[in-house]
């Protein structure tokens, strides 16, 4: 007699183990995922959820246990396996080739497609699919010529042009305005109820709550709960998620504002490609202030960012940071003058990913007492000054002599963030500082900013995240296309608002 439950499942793991050089990511986890639904994944950073996503896209085997597609077992050795049965995964960094045309894109790794690629089919396909499941993207545009949010539905499209039967979607709303989220989400739907299965990963509990059907949570590589979405409130999803109370903190509603401590005029900054990606932005932020800066990725935040920072000369304007004109000014000047920079590539930017937690700790301060004695390093300051910190901080995971790369997401953000506040900086510019964190870690970035504005430090905000933005920021402005095309205090501004201004809808200041 046919298993009436196993004909309703699309994905079934049973107790899958997975370890990486003898430390557990999945231990005993099953996983069911239903034709049809949306059903949400769930976890706190080092969690295991990665490792699942690619166990299921092929992309890893597991160590033991056991995978079943559409009730059949079936163990795939590769992604182009996984892709061929069904089963395709939107990365957070996408996988496509930025000279070739959104068509040409469909065609690579095509089974159909030979030598010879028919550019006219390809991209009448391209269109048709965009169009059938509300995704419009230009066929004949090159993929460096979209923004983060077309991109995203090129790699969608091209699994949906691929047949796949199960689409794993990591983070996918983190680079979107809220009505592409929005839009999104009636895409997922859509699939759905065509009979296919998504899988939706992400750290936004009121979004799991808006599209997901199921929802399962993982903790410490370990499944520890799973519900119809229905039935769970996002309390009790944050309590499963970390094993505690958890509520992430927001601004006082009555600031108490100092001197002017950054103060943007006029600026004009050029990218990487020599055109202008800042264009004639100003405003100031006075001590104990959060200022947010609102906008989709590549609106020229990052510029602005370094220009603060002293990590690219503008054309033309000025920063003054306490006062001080820094404008012109080395990085290390920048640092002097008392700029906190955490920008939003961690390693590699942020952190040296090679040394030691203490010794990053040092990086802006090794070259002055107690760390060195005038041209000597003091190595028992650096154990001990890093030993404070890693307590202070919350620092977790931390081993002598390991490389700090090899710690989690959040730990490696409350490292940058901490050796930015020891130094007590007057401006603290921070570049999307909770993303890809989960709710634990995000907590405790969002209290050691508001611990900043107590301080009396002027506080910027870049982030793509709107709840992060809305719940910190005294005022906030949005920037599209290298300017500022809307400016509101806290209390004026909503979601919406905000989306349409990071599409491009102008609007006169209000402050």
């Amino acid at each position: 007699m046919p298993d009436s439950r196993a004909e309703t499942l699309a994905v079934e793991l049973r107790n899958v183990d997975k370890a990486f050089y003898g430390v557990k990511a999945n231990d005993n986890v099953s996983f069911e995922l239903r034709r049809g639904e949306v059903h949400a994944l769930l976890g706190e950073n080092g969690a295991g959820k990665s490792t699942l996503c690619s166990i299921l896209a092929g992309l890893y085997r597991p160590d033991a246990g056991e995978m079943f597609f559409e009730g059949e077992p079936i163990a795939f050795k590769t992604p182009k396996e996984a892709l061929a049965a069904g089963v395709g995964m939107v990365y957070q960094h996408f996988r496509l080739v930025s000279n070739l045309t959104v068509a040409e894109n469909f065609a690579i790794g095509h089974p159909d497609v030979k030598i010879h690629i028919d550019g006219k089919r390809q991209q009448r396909a391209a269109l048709a699919l965009g169009e059938r499941y509300g995704m419009p993207v230009d066929p004949t545009a090159r993929i460096w010529q979209l923004s983060v949010g077309e991109q995203q539905r090129v790699e969608i499209l091209k699994l949906l042009y691929r047949n796949a039967k199960i689409l794993i979607l990591d983070e996918p709303t983190a680079v979107l305005t809220p009505q592409e989220s929005q839009q999104l989400f009636t895409t997922m739907r859509q699939i759905a109820d065509e009979g296919r299965s998504v899988i939706f990963v992400s750290h936004k509990l009121h979004e799991v709550k808006q599209v997901s059907d199921r929802v399962t949570v993982l903790r410490d590589g370990k499944t520890v709960g799973g519900a119809a979405t229905s039935e769970a409130t996002p309390r009790d999803l944050a309590r499963m998620m970390v094993g505690r109370e958890l509520d992430l903190p927001t601004r006082d509603s009555e600031p108490e504002y100092g001197d002017v401590m950054l103060a943007v005029k006029d600026l004009h900054v050029r990218g990487d490609r020599g055109l202008e990606a800042v264009r004639g932005v100003g405003f100031e932020i006075r001590g104990g202030e959060i200022v947010g800066i609102a906008g989709v990725s590549g609106n020229g935040q990052r510029e602005l960012a370094y220009a603060i920072a002293g990590l690219r000369q503008p054309t033309s304007g000025s920063v003054q940071i306490g006062g001080k004109d820094v404008t012109k000014l080395s990085v290390f000047d920048h640092i002097r003058a008392g700029v906190g920079y955490v920008p939003q590539n961690r390693l590699g930017m942020g952190l040296a990913p090679g040394l030691t937690t203490e010794e990053n700790l040092a990086l802006k301060a090794y070259h002055r007492p107690p760390y060195s004695r005038g041209r000597r390093l003091v190595a028992s300051v650096f154990k001990s000054e890093g030993a404070r910190q890693i307590q202070q901080y919350d620092i977790r995971g931390v081993r002598p002599g390991l490389p700090i790369r090899l710690l989690s997401g959040g730990n490696l953000q409350k490292a940058l963030i901490a050796r930015e506040v020891d130094l007590a900086p007057k401006v603290m510019v921070a570049r999307s500082p909770t993303r890809g964190l989960d709710v634990g870690a995000s907590e405790a970035v969002r209290k050691l900013l508001l611990a900043e504005r107590a301080r009396g430090a002027g506080v910027l905000l870049i982030s793509e995240d709107l709840d992060e933005i809305l719940a910190l920021s005294d005022r906030l402005l949005v920037m599209y296309e290298g300017e500022v095309v809307g400016r509101m205090r806290a209390e004026d501004a909503s979601a919406e608002r905000l989306g349409l201004l990071m599409a491009g809808q102008r609007e006169e200041a209000t402050s």
